[in-house]
C-alpha cells in the first residue's frame, strides 16, 4: 500500500516537474547553507580548540611585577622579581605538576650563508611537559645542560626551514649572537597560538645558559615569567592560591600590600575564546535555519496549490472508497519526497561548497556526519510539519462537493 503510494506521489510531482524543482529549491538553498555555515563554525571551533591544545593543558603563567619609574607605571615583568628557586619551589607543591622559569629574547641566528631573527627562550627541561611539546629529531637538553650552562639548542620547524631548509639541523652548530651553539633537537611543529605568533619560530636554550651568556641578568638567577601546570583541571583554583600564598612568603611581601607578581590562568583565557567560537557556530546554524523556514513555507504553498488542482481526484477517491487516511498520507509522502530530495541536493552542494572555501579562502572547515544527518532530519520534518496542513485540508474534503469542483 505504502510503495504504490510512493508511486502515486512521484507520478504527481512528475506531473509538475518545473513546479516541483521550483518548490524543492528552497529546501536545496536551506540545507546547503545549513551544512555550509556548520561546516565554517565548527571548522573555526577546532581551530581554536587545536591552538588550546598547543598550548598545554591546565597552565599558569607567572609574571615578574611592575615598576615605577619617573611617575610612569611600568607593566607586568618590567621588574625582575622571579627567581629560578621560585620556580623550584613552586614544583614542590602537591597541586602543580611541572614547572619551567623563562627568559626571553629575540637574536640573529647564522648557520653557513643563511641568518634568521627569532625568538630564543632560556629554559628547563620541563619546558617541553608544561607545553605539553615533543622532539621531533634529536633529543632534548638535560638538567646536567642547564646546571653547567651548556651551549646547546632545541630549534623549532620555522627556523629549520629557514637556515637549514632540506638539510638536517641535529649536531650542527650555529651562531646565537656570534657564540657557537649545538642543535640536538627539533622541536615537533606547533602552528600558530591563539594571538596569532608562530610557535615554530623559537628556540629553547638551557636558562642558565640564557642567563650567563646569551641575554645576561640584573640580578642573579631572575627570571621574566614562570610556566607552571596543575595537576588536573579539579586543583585549578587551589594551585593559584597555594603559588599566590609561597610566592608572598617567600619574598616577604605583608599582609595587605600587592604582590610583586601576577598570575595568570591561561586555560581559563582559552576557553573563553573556545566558548566564543562556540557560540559563534550555533549563532551561524541558527542564520542559516532560516533558509530552511523559508523552503518550508514554499512547499506548503504548492501543497496547497496541489490540492486545489486535484480535488476532484480526491473526490473521486474517496467515492471509490478510499479512506481519510489514505488521502492525507498521499499528499504528506509528497511534501517529504520533495523535503529529502531537496535536502540530498543540498547537502552536496553544501559539502561542495566548503571545500571550495576550505581551498579558496584558506579557512578550516569541519563537515560531520551528525551534521548531515541533523539536515535529513529536520528536512524531514518540515516536509511533514508544512505539508500536515495541505494533506488535512484535501482529507477533509467532502466528497460530494469535491465532485462538484470545477
Amino acid at each position: 500500500m505504502t510503495g504504490q503510494m510512493l508511486i502515486e506521489a512521484w507520478r504527481a510531482m512528475g506531473a509538475n516537474r518545473l513546479r516541483t524543482f521550483l518548490t524543492m529549491l528552497g529546501m536545496v538553498i536551506g540545507v546547503g547553507a545549513v551544512v555550509l555555515m556548520l561546516a565554517i563554525g565548527q571548522g573555526a571551533q577546532y581551530s581554536v580548540e587545536e591552538s588550546i591544545s598547543s598550548m598545554g593543558s591546565n597552565l599558569f603563567i607567572i609574571l615578574s611585577g611592575s615598576s615605577t619609574s619617573g611617575g610612569m607605571r611600568m607593566g607586568a615583568g618590567a621588574t625582575p622579581t622571579l627567581t629560578v628557586a621560585d620556580a623550584q619551589a613552586l614544583s614542590e607543591l602537591p597541586e602543580i605538576s611541572a614547572v619551567s622559569p623563562a627568559v626571553p629574547g629575540t637574536a640573529q641566528v647564522v648557520y653557513g650563508s643563511n641568518n634568521w631573527s627569532t625568538s630564543v627562550y632560556g629554559t628547563t627541561p620541563a619546558y617541553l611537559t608544561v607545553r605539553n611539546w615533543s622532539v621531533s629529531e634529536g633529543y632534548p637538553f638535560t638538567d646536567s645542560d642547564v646546571r653547567s650552562a651548556t651551549r646547546v639548542a632545541l630549534i623549532g620547524q620555522t627556523v629549520v626551514d629557514n637556515i637549514f631548509g632540506s638539510e638536517d639541523p641535529v649536531n650542527k652548530i650555529i651562531r646565537i649572537r656570534q657564540s657557537p651553539y649545538l642543535v640536538v633537537g627539533v622541536l615537533s611543529r606547533k602552528g600558530q597560538s591563539l594571538d596569532g605568533r608562530d610557535q615554530d619560530d623559537t628556540i629553547l636554550i638551557p636558562v642558565t645558559t640564557a642567563q650567563r651568556k646569551l641575554f645576561g641578568t640584573q640580578f642573579q638567577g631572575s627570571v621574566r615569567f614562570i610556566m607552571a601546570q596543575a595537576a588536573s583541571a579539579q586543583m585549578m583554583a587551589s594551585a593559584e592560591k597555594e603559588m599566590e600564598s609561597l610566592l608572598r612568603q617567600r619574598h616577604h611581601i605583608q599582609e595587605g600590600a600587592e604582590s610583586d607578581f601576577t598570575i595568570r590562568n591561561l586555560t581559563a583565557l582559552a576557553n573563553t575564546a573556545a566558548q566564543a567560537t562556540r557560540v559563534m557556530s550555533i549563532m551561524l546554524g541558527a542564520i542559516a535555519s532560516i533558509s530552511l523556514l523559508v523552503g518550508g513555507i514554499g512547499i506548503m504553498n504548492i501543497m496547497l496549490v496541489s490540492v486545489t488542482e486535484r480535488t476532484r481526484e480526491i473526490g473521486i477517491r474517496v467515492a471509490i472508497g478510499a479512506r481519510r487516511r489514505d488521502i492525507m498520507t498521499q499528499f504528506l509522502l509528497e511534501a517529504v519526497i520533495i523535503s529529502i530530495s531537496g535536502c540530498t541536493v543540498g547537502v552536496l552542494l553544501g559539502v561542495i561548497g566548503a571545500a571550495a572555501v576550505n581551498r579558496f579562502a584558506e579557512i578550516t572547515v569541519v563537515i560531520t556526519g551528525i551534521s548531515i544527518l541533523m539536515a535529513f532530519m529536520v528536512a524531514s520534518c518540515v516536509g511533514v510539519f508544512f505539508g500536515f496542513y495541505p494533506a488535512r485540508k484535501a482529507a477533509l474534503l467532502k466528497p460530494i462537493d469535491a465532485l462538484r469542483y470545477q
